[in-house]
């Protein structure tokens, strides 16, 4: 052992954490892995919690903990240090003393760290200790994500700012495609994005910055950046554009594309929209898993009765099946996972989407492309002549489309779609609108369920309080006098919420609902009848969800309409 390994084995032992069976894990562990840090190998080897880790250690080095949820750095801390020194080190710059600078490290034997700054600051280093994730967190709350890239880029000095934009200008665009720190830059944005759960990015050109928001759980949320940003959005802009195969030079409409990347071992699919607006243009990324672990149906949250009317609905030989809601209510997640329980060796499911949003094995899915001529209606009339058992259509835009899907059904087929309507009762009136026949709308559609989807409460912090009846107006008793509300801690990046949950009313159509289309009555006629065999609306569905705890009683009144 040498004397390094000594020492560290002497401060590892002296700071009670650890046995010595676990030292000589730790120790093994570093042997096998010549790079690893002692540190990391202490977190991933030792049997201790990080924490634990750090106030053993750090009493024995005289290092002080800080809690980075509950402080924060000096303005003239962070000031002393770029961000390429503060990435590099993976510290973050804490206080600032007239001869030394406090620096805030996961790692206490990172000797190498507090050599390289001090010789940058020319200050003595004084290391404080945190949890890595902490630190990362607290690098990217006051440096922004992607400081160091954005840092490079602006000391490269070819860049100026243009008078109109605030952009970047006199620089070749093509060229900037190929530039290592505008790559870097995007990578971790759409790195970052991912990591935190995001189904959305959104890069909005303002008068004075660059906006950046992540969709997370439907709420979008600002991402910290560099303020220096403003001066390179052109450049990013651009860089986004090449990787989709977009003009570049195009800037004046409005350009659709896609990004295949790899993050962690997943490809990831990207769409890709711009719109150009005041300040440049505007993108918007759609990320979306490849192939993604489907949804089971007993995952979905159905309630019992509407679990049971959707089963002996999907088994159906022939019918129409609709899905309704607005954009991102989790209408395909719910399509992929009744196409999952269908997908047989002996059932043949043909596809027809746009875009094909997740990949499945044993099923024909087929791009629509309307440029040339690929459109829903065109596909419906060549999937009658593949010999399919189930069709699904991603969406029934027009009376074309409405009438091939409907024959289809009442030629032996099952298919499922989907509609854009307020809520299930709507998705009649809408057909008719189309100028579809009500005796054919009756005759078709099996049944249609209505979606939203609501945010979960974190379970880690959710707490238990009484309900307030003045939000609580149904007819029947409530199933409980308490509720859950979210808190916030860092397992829900504190807003008390984590993932999503979806909400169904299911409208199962039998004679009395088909005499009702053929007579042409109104969504609320029909929402009645429902009603009054059984269906829960979505509000309804809402509250049995908060009193089991699941979401809170705001996240209802923000997602449903009172009926």
């Amino acid at each position: 052992m040498s004397e390094n390994s000594a020492l560290s084995a002497m401060i590892l032992r002296s700071s009670g954490v650890y046995s010595d069976a676990a030292l000589e894990r730790i120790m093994e562990a570093r042997e096998r892995n010549p790079g690893m840090g002692l540190a990391e190998a202490c977190v991933k080897f030792g049997g201790v919690k990080e924490p634990d880790f750090l106030a053993g250690v750090g009493r024995v080095l005289g290092m002080e903990t800080v809690d980075l949820e509950r402080r924060s750095p000096s303005q003239e801390a962070l000031a002393r240090l770029p961000a390429s020194a503060v990435y590099q080190y993976n510290v973050l710059p804490f206080a600032l003393s007239e001869r030394s600078l406090t620096v805030v490290s996961p790692d206490p034997f990172d000797t190498k760290a507090a050599d390289g700054l001090r010789l940058l600051c020319g200050l003595r280093i004084v290391i404080a200790l945190a949890p890595r994730e902490e630190v990362e967190k607290a690098v990217k709350k006051y440096y922004g994500v992607g400081a160091d890239a954005i840092e490079k880029m602006i000391e490269d000095g070819r860049y100026s700012v243009d008078e109109d934009f605030g952009a970047m200008s006199k620089i070749d665009v093509s060229e900037m495609g190929e530039e290592a720190s505008i790559v870097k830059f995007v990578n971790q944005i759409i790195a970052e994005a991912d990591r935190q759960g995001a189904t959305d990015i959104h890069i909005e050109p303002q008068e004075t910055e660059l906006r950046i928001r992540y969709r997370i759980d439907g709420m979008l949320h600002k991402v910290d950046v560099p303020p220096q940003l403003n001066r390179l959005k052109a450049a990013i802009i651009s860089r986004i554009k090449v990787m989709a195969n977009l003009d570049i030079a195009e800037k004046r409409l409005p350009m659709d594309g896609r990004i295949g990347i790899r993050i962690g071992g997943e490809d990831i699919d990207i769409r890709v929209s711009t719109m150009p607006a005041a300040y440049g243009e505007s993108i918007s990324l759609r990320l979306l898993a490849k192939s993604g672990n489907f949804v089971k149906m007993t995952d979905l949250g159905f309630n019992a009765r509407d679990f049971a009317v959707v089963e002996k609905i999907i088994h159906r030989p022939n019918g129409i099946f609709l899905v309704t809601g607005p954009t991102g209510s989790g209408k395909s997640t719910s399509l992929y996972s009744f196409l999952s329980e269908v997908n047989k060796i002996d059932v043949r499911i043909m596809t027809a989407e746009d875009p094909i949003e997740y990949h499945m094995a044993g099923i024909n899915q087929v791009q629509m492309q309307a440029d040339i001529g690929m459109t829903f209606a065109r596909a419906l009339r060549a999937f009658l002549r593949q010999d399919p058992d189930i069709i699904m259509v991603g969406e029934i835009r027009d009376r074309e489309t409405a009438e091939i899907a409907i024959n289809a059904s009442l030629t032996g087929h099952m298919v499922f779609s989907t509609l854009h309507t307020n809520d299930a009762a709507g998705a009649f009136p809408r057909l008719i609108d189309m100028g579809v026949e009500p005796f054919l709308i009756a005759s078709a559609v099996a049944g249609v369920m209505g979606q939203r989807l609501c945010r979960r409460l974190c379970p880690e912090c959710r707490r238990e309080t009484p309900l307030d009846m003045k939000y609580y107006n149904l007819s029947v008793p409530p199933q409980s006098r308490t509720v859950w509300e979210p808190c916030g801690c860092d397992a829900c990046s504190r807003t008390g919420y984590k993932g999503r949950r979806a909400l169904f009313e299911v409208l199962d159509v039998d004679e009395d609902i088909e005499g009702a289309i053929v007579r042409r009555e109104n969504a609320t006629q029909i929402r009645n009848l429902a009603l009054a065999k059984g269906m829960k609306t979505l509000r309804e569905d809402g509250w049995d969800k908060v009193f089991k705890g699941v979401t809170s009683v705001k996240e209802i009144l923000r997602v449903t309409e009172e009926q």
